[in-house]
């Protein structure tokens, strides 16, 4: 569909229609960068809490590569030897930096009372498949390595992102189980972006640029792929993994007109019969990030209560008040 507000309630709809025509038009990446940079940086921004410690950190890249580096989200409240999340920005493997998530990662770590990390990525198509996933899974190596300097237990990381950054971290959740580690104790898949193919139905079913969109997304998948054709690697497109027994518990979320539905239920219905104990929301009228664009929805509001409900279940937390 050419305009996804025929298929979303009113309250959805408005704030799509507020958006910049070609918001996602990924056929001059620089120039959709730049347009999404701008927008992000018109909107209101909270304050980040004040009892949340933010520091810097530059992990040894994998096999030469440059370093890569990892905020740290520390607040007081976090638990001695307590769990940790692992966190990958999202932006179709080409888009935002580890400033992105700044506001999310400092007010989970507050509620959550748990330390997070998170890594800045190299982007494609500049830094193409393996560069990102190398950078995620040195990142994540690093962090459980120096966990104890953080008060974390290494045997208590949850991996998550949101988007590209879910995809990323199915994928770096397979390579950490195929390469030695390092222990996960859960994943957190939010919308994630998994399959390079886009063959499925709802991969095909939005063409509307004001969000993430068909057209994006096959540009996006081969930026990232280096614009090679055939069978992309498991670690790039998890959705091609045939074996994805031992992995850690996994919560996977996703909108019911999201590009990515169908290849996030195919991933969960995988997940499932590895014996992979997993669950699965998915929200109506909800498109790719409606939970941040229209965040006083009840529907986005129920997806925010849903993931905390999921990383304390996954990070073995009791309800932490400040």
């Amino acid at each position: 569909m050419d305009d996804i507000t025929e298929v979303l309630d009113e309250m959805h709809a408005a704030v799509v229609s507020m958006l910049p025509p070609t918001l996602l038009d990924l056929t001059d990446i620089n120039a959709t960068r730049a347009g999404l940079d701008g927008l992000l940086a018109a909107l209101p921004s909270p304050p980040l809490p004040g009892d949340v410690t933010l520091s810097d950190h530059h992990a040894p890249g994998r096999d030469g590569d440059p370093d890569v580096l990892v905020r740290i989200y520390q607040p007081a409240n976090a638990q001695p030897d307590g769990p940790a999340l692992y966190w990958i920005h999202g932006g179709g493997m080409v888009l935002m930096s580890v400033d992105s998530d700044d506001l999310k990662c400092a007010m989970w770590a507050r509620e959550l009372g748990v330390v997070i990390a998170s890594v800045d990525y190299r982007l494609a198509p500049e830094a193409p498949y393996p560069a990102p996933i190398h950078d995620c899974h040195a990142g994540l190596a690093w962090f459980a390595e120096h966990a104890a300097q953080f008060g974390v237990d290494a045997e208590r990381i949850v991996i998550g992102g949101a988007s590209a950054g879910g995809g990323l971290a199915a994928g770096t959740a397979l390579f950490a189980r195929d390469h030695g580690g390092p222990h996960l104790a859960g994943q957190m898949l939010v919308f994630p972006m998994l399959d390079d193919r886009n063959e499925t139905p709802s991969s095909r079913s939005i063409n509307d640029s004001r969000v993430w969109n068909h057209s994006a997304n096959v540009l996006a998948w081969a930026a990232y792929l280096g614009g090679a054709n055939g069978d992309a690697p498991i670690y790039a497109a998890p959705s091609r993994c045939d074996d994805l027994s031992g992995l850690p518990p996994a919560f996977l979320n996703v909108g019911a007109h999201d590009i990515f539905l169908d290849e996030d239920l195919a991933y969960a219905r995988a997940l499932m019969a590895a014996g992979v104990p997993t669950e699965l929301k998915v929200y109506p009228y909800a498109f790719h990030g409606s939970n941040s664009f229209v965040a006083d929805h009840p529907i986005s509001q129920q997806w925010v209560a849903d993931e905390m409900t999921a990383l304390r279940r996954l990070l073995g937390t009791a309800d932490i008040t400040a």
